[in-house]
């Protein structure tokens, strides 16, 4: 798996801090990131592939630094948001797809036969030909996955995947999610999605106040919401 690693990676707009120096080593298959709303759950992640800089320290990928080599790493780390609306950029679900590989610069075959195997794989190919903008919101976000996979990343970072789901399409997100290859890090609120996964961090408050396996991540974060006013 993938070794991102936060050396005192802090975060602050106009003097307000919303990540606490943070100093961790992730390398399992899959992370969980819990957290209260504007913990810096989701400041933590769009870290790792360069969305944002640290305002002190680094975050390495592998021994890489977003802010150095972010091309290289945005190649490697896809990430898919809670609104899959704000990935669509293509006025056809294929071409959305085939959006995602155009800096790989690769013959037009490969690029119309890895979009077809991304769409075959999501049940999306009968939408091929239809907006995006016309799906429902589960299939907008088979769609953002789709379109983040047909680029063979290393690491799927996914924040707040099941946000807008109901109970039908989050089961099939977490299900996707679940048969990746790939290592996967999750911010997310749907707790009982995490219960599977090799490690869970719990940032509250802008500090990362627990790093466990899930079942005593999870004990300590309903602890921690129950204890606040």
């Amino acid at each position: 798996m993938p070794l991102i690693e936060f050396e005192g990676a802090s975060v602050s707009y106009d003097g307000t801090q919303v990540l606490a120096p943070l100093t961790v080593r992730l390398n399992e298959r899959r992370i969980g990131i819990i957290g209260s709303n504007g913990s810096g759950k989701s400041t933590t992640v769009r870290l790792i592939n360069g969305l944002i800089e640290p305002t002190t320290g680094r975050v390495l990928v592998d021994g890489q630094s977003p802010s150095t080599h972010g091309k290289e790493i945005r190649r490697r780390v896809g990430f898919v948001f809670s609104d899959a609306e704000s990935q669509i950029v293509m006025p056809r679900v294929a071409d959305d797809v085939a959006f995602s590989l155009r800096r790989f610069k690769l013959p037009r075959d490969e690029v119309r036969a890895r979009t077809a195997a991304a769409l075959e794989r999501f049940g999306l190919s009968e939408l091929a030909e239809n907006s995006p903008h016309t799906l429902s919101g589960g299939e907008k976000q088979l769609l953002a996955l789709a379109s983040v996979l047909v680029t063979e990343p290393d690491t799927v970072i996914a924040d707040e995947p099941t946000t807008l789901l109901d109970l039908r399409n989050r089961r099939r997100l977490i299900r996707e999610l679940e048969a990746l290859e790939q290592q996967v890090i999750v911010v997310t609120h749907d707790l009982e999605m995490l219960r599977g996964f090799d490690r869970v961090l719990v940032i509250d408050e802008a500090h990362l106040v627990c790093d466990a396996a899930p079942d005593e991540a999870i004990a300590h974060y309903l602890d921690l919401m129950e204890s606040k006013p």
